[in-house]
């Protein structure tokens, strides 16, 4: 009798997909444990705050309690009288001062990265990031004695100019210079580093091959340096549009922004549920004008990830 063949053993290519999967399995369950933190983080510190919010807005008014009946009351309330203009206000105080911001902080941007030597560079650098150590209301109340009635601006126009100019405050412009000054670094970094990942090597070639400098910005320095441009503006647009200090301090309640409206619901008149249906009101509006801005560019284009 012939003796039966002996099974063979597997060899390493055999063994080599199961390994790489159980590999991966294992990488996998560690990827989700070590996530787990950072996911818990995100849910009771982001998304549980958002979520009451969104549910005390479906309250009864002026009440504390979050077991009701829910309602619509609160958001007929904010269509049917005038808070539409706060939101306004907000929207387009924002978005002046991005436009500005852009236009101020391009060329001090592009001089940061291309330009000034890189010990001048740092230096500007740390000295508009010191900024921020300093308290917004602070800085502000700063403007407000250079523009008040006989303040420095008006001492000083008095006194070499024999002029007398009353108090330059509560107005819209001033409004716009006070955002335009606390949110300048949270423009001018991202366009920094946006300008940076511009090659040195693709602006040399396009001046050789005969383009002028405003081509050059056009076809080469602005596209390229489009990540930095649409982070600096998103960010600055988010700030800005919930902004309150500029418009209490500078603008005198001249102009009452939706942030305002917002803290007056929470406080002086204590109701909460409206106060948190115009926080959902004014969020959402904001997260369409975010992924408005964002659904007209091509993000992994913008980032290199995807060539044409």
């Amino acid at each position: 009798m012939s003796a039966e063949p002996s099974p063979s053993k597997p060899g390493p290519s055999a063994l080599a997909p199961n390994a790489a999967s159980d590999a991966g399995d294992q990488g996998g369950r560690f990827g989700a444990f070590a996530a787990l933190p950072f996911g818990a983080l995100m849910l009771f510190g982001f998304v549980a705050p958002l979520l009451c919010v969104v549910w005390f807005g479906l309250m009864p008014a002026k009440t504390f309690e979050l077991l009701q009946a829910p309602s619509l009351a609160n958001y007929e309330t904010i269509f049917e009288q005038t808070y539409f203009k706060s939101i306004l206000w907000s929207l387009g105080l924002a978005a002046i001062t991005v436009l500005i911001l852009l236009v101020v902080c391009y060329p001090l941007a592009f001089a940061l990265a291309k330009i000034f030597r890189p010990g001048l560079a740092t230096f500007i650098t740390y000295a508009i990031a010191t900024s921020l150590f300093v308290s917004e209301n602070i800085r502000l109340f700063g403007w407000v004695i250079g523009f008040m009635k006989n303040g420095v601006v008006g001492g000083l126009l008095a006194n070499y100019f024999d002029l007398q100019v009353d108090s330059l405050l509560y107005n819209v412009p001033v409004i716009i210079l006070g955002m335009v000054y606390v949110y300048l670094p949270f423009m001018l970094f991202p366009l920094t580093l946006g300008i940076k990942m511009v090659p040195d090597q693709v602006r040399e070639a396009a001046f050789d091959l005969g383009a002028s400098r405003w081509q050059v910005f056009r076809r080469v320095d602005l596209p390229l340096s489009m990540p930095g441009v649409l982070i600096g503006s998103l960010l600055t647009f988010v700030l800005s549009a919930g902004a309150i200090a500029e418009a209490k301090i500078l603008g005198g309640q001249k102009v009452v922004t939706i942030a305002a409206d917002i803290e007056s619901e929470f406080t002086y008149a204590q109701n909460w549920p409206l106060g948190s249906a115009l926080s959902t009101v004014f969020v959402a509006l904001t997260t369409v004008v975010v992924f408005f801005a964002l659904a007209r560019f091509d993000l992994e284009k913008l980032l290199g990830k995807k060539r044409d």
